[in-house]
C-alpha cells in the first residue's frame, strides 16, 4: 500500500481560500503515486491560531469539504483531509447548535465522505482549544480495501486508551493528523513509536510545517511499523512524505508475538485502609 503524508506549511499572509486551492493541487499530484493521502490538523487556520477558530469555522459540508472531496475524486485516492474548525449550525436542527469542533474528514476515491471524527482530547489545559471547542465522543474507523484505519488527532497521541479502543474496533493502521509544536518534537517521535509497538499496528502521523500564531511547528511527519521501526520521516519544511508498506504485516506481527492476547482488563483499585 502506498501512502503520502503531505506536511503543509501554514504561514501568515496566505488566505484560507488560497491554501485550500494549493493543498487540493498537492493532493492531485499524488494521483498514481498513492493509495492513501493524509493531511495535517487544522491546516486551514493553524492549530494554534485560536483567535481564528470562530471566524474561520465552517459547517461539516462547507468549502473545505467541497474542495477536498473533489481533490480525492480527481486523484483517485483515499484522503484523510486533516481537520477543520467545524461549527454546528444554529438552525434548530439538533443538539450542540453553534458548538465548535476540531473535525477530521475522510473521503473515498470517488469523493464520498466516509467518516468524520471530532477530536476527543482537546489541548490547552483550560485555555485555547480546550475551552473554545467541544469534545468528540466517538471512536472512528474506516475500512479500506487493504486495511482498517483508526482515526486520531494530535493531542490524542498522548492517550493510549483511545488507540486501544481503535484496535478493539478492528484498526490495523492508526492515522493521525497533527499540528505538533517544535518544542515537543521528541515526544512526537517517541509517542508515535510507542503507539505502534503497544498496538502492533502501523502509525501514520502527519504534522504541519511553518509557524502557527507564533508557535514553530515540529514537522517530521512519520510512518512507523508494528515493531516500532521508523519506515519514513519528513524534515522540518513542507513536503510530501511517500512510503510503501505492507498492511498484512500487522496480522503477521500479532501472530508471531501475540502480546495483545495477554491483556488483562477490568483491574480494580484496592481499597485503602485507614
Amino acid at each position: 500500500m502506498r501512502a503520502s503524508l503531505i506536511q503543509i506549511a501554514v504561514e501568515e499572509g496566505e488566505s484560507v481560500e488560497s491554501r485550500r486551492a494549493r493543498v487540493a493541487a498537492l493532493v492531485r499530484e499524488q494521483a498514481g503515486a498513492a493509495d492513501l493521502v493524509v493531511l495535517p490538523e487544522l491546516w486551514t487556520t493553524g492549530a494554534f491560531a485560536y483567535e481564528r477558530f470562530g471566524s474561520e469555522a465552517e459547517p461539516l459540508e462547507g468549502p473545505t469539504h467541497e474542495v477536498m472531496a473533489k481533490a480525492a475524486s480527481d486523484a483517485g485516492v483515499w484522503l484523510h483531509a486533516g481537520s477543520i474548525p467545524e461549527r454546528v449550525p444554529s438552525d434548530g436542527s439538533g443538539p450542540g447548535e453553534g458548538t465548535l469542533y476540531n473535525t477530521s474528514l475522510v473521503f473515498s476515491p470517488d469523493g464520498e465522505r466516509v467518516a468524520a471524527y471530532r477530536k476527543i482530547h482537546r489541548f490547552g489545559f483550560d485555555q485555547g482549544e480546550a475551552v473554545l471547542m467541544g469534545a468528540g465522543e466517538e471512536l472512528v474507523t474506516v475500512r479500506l480495501p487493504e486495511t482498517t484505519v483508526g482515526v486520531a488527532t494530535c493531542y490524542d497521541l498522548r492517550f493510549p486508551e483511545l488507540f486501544r479502543g481503535l484496535v478493539d474496533a478492528g484498526a490495523e493502521t492508526l492515522v493521525l493528523s497533527a499540528g505538533w509544536p517544535e518544542r515537543r518534537r521528541e515526544h512526537w517521535t517517541l509517542l508515535a513509536r510507542a503507539r505502534a509497538v503497544e498496538n502492533q499496528a502501523f502509525v501514520l502521523a502527519c504534522g504541519t510545517a511553518g509557524t502557527h500564531a507564533g508557535v514553530p511547528q515540529a514537522g517530521h511527519s512519520i510512518v512507523v511499523d508494528p515493531w516500532g521501526e521508523v519506515l519514513a520521516e519528513a524534515g522540518a519544511g513542507e513536503e510530501a512524505l511517500r512510503v510503501e508498506f505492507d498492511p498484512s504485516r500487522v496480522a503477521t506481527t500479532r501472530e508471531q508475538f501475540p502480546a495483545l492476547k495477554d491483556r488483562v482488563l477490568g483491574l480494580r483499585t484496592p481499597e485503602r485502609r485507614s
